[in-house]
């Protein structure tokens, strides 16, 4: 003999013909029933919020209901707000490497100023600018700027993102790690990668974090796009740097 269905289970299905469907949708459709009928809401009670066995008035329901609601637009309005301040902080050292780059007089001051901006204001503790250029010639390289032959077989590695044309953030390889960073005073965990042109040439600007989740790969890279503009700018009319 089959068991009755437990009438807590078949509540959980209302047919669209049942009397709970055709109450659900006069309430629907006179959304100021309540304000007709008050006495109603009083008598009204519903299972609490919290899941336990006390019940609350539907006045009461809704208010809780509104409080949910309230605090989840305050903490999408609080991340809002830490949005916009950071983007704010990398605006301000956006405009501080662009005023540093103006002040320069020279390959070798434009080469100090990029340092010194990565270092000072985005706290970058190791990056590459790579060119590819003769490695002979041109103007003296410091510790973060690096030519290559165009040949160079360690430059294989980064032809998908050339062919994108955009930056990328993530961990990379460990041949290219080796390639980018051969003297590191750190760990590597995670680096964002931005393709440059420099002189008509291929450049790369390489900004290396030990956090593997500091650069990652769905984080907004508008930034550090604008950063390579302005780096790109700035030495694409000095012929020593990729001469």
């Amino acid at each position: 003999m089959t068991n009755p269905q437990p009438k807590a289970e078949a509540s959980k299905t209302v047919r669209p013909d049942s009397d709970e469907a055709r109450v659900a949708a006069f309430l629907a459709a006179q959304p100021d029933f309540f304000d007709r009928h008050p006495a109603l809401l009083g008598e009204l009670r519903l299972p609490h919020a919290r899941g336990d066995a006390s019940t609350v008035s539907l006045v009461e329901r809704q208010v809780e209901v509104l409080r949910e609601r309230v605090r989840d637009f305050e903490g999408k309005l609080r991340a809002l707000v830490d949005n916009g301040r950071a983007n704010d902080a990398l605006a301000t050292k956006m405009h501080r490497l662009a005023c540093r780059l103006i002040g320069a007089r020279d390959d070798h001051a434009q080469l100090v100023a990029i340092e010194s901006s990565l270092r000072e204001d985005f706290g970058a503790r190791e990056f590459t600018l790579l060119v590819v250029a003769p490695v002979a010639g041109g103007t003296s390289a410091t510790r973060y700027l690096r030519r290559v032959a165009g040949d160079d077989a360690g430059l294989k590695s980064f032809e998908s993102l050339y062919a994108a044309a955009k930056p990328r953030c993530g961990r990379i390889r460990d041949t290219q790690r080796d390639f980018l960073f051969p003297a590191a005073d750190m760990a590597i965990g995670s680096v964002a990668l931005v393709p440059l042109r420099i002189g008509g040439a291929p450049a790369l600007l390489a900004i290396a974090s030990p956090d593997v989740d500091h650069f990652n790969p769905t984080m907004s890279t508008d930034f550090l796009a604008r950063i390579g503009e302005l780096v790109a700018t700035a030495l694409d009319g000095a012929p020593g740097v990729a001469a």
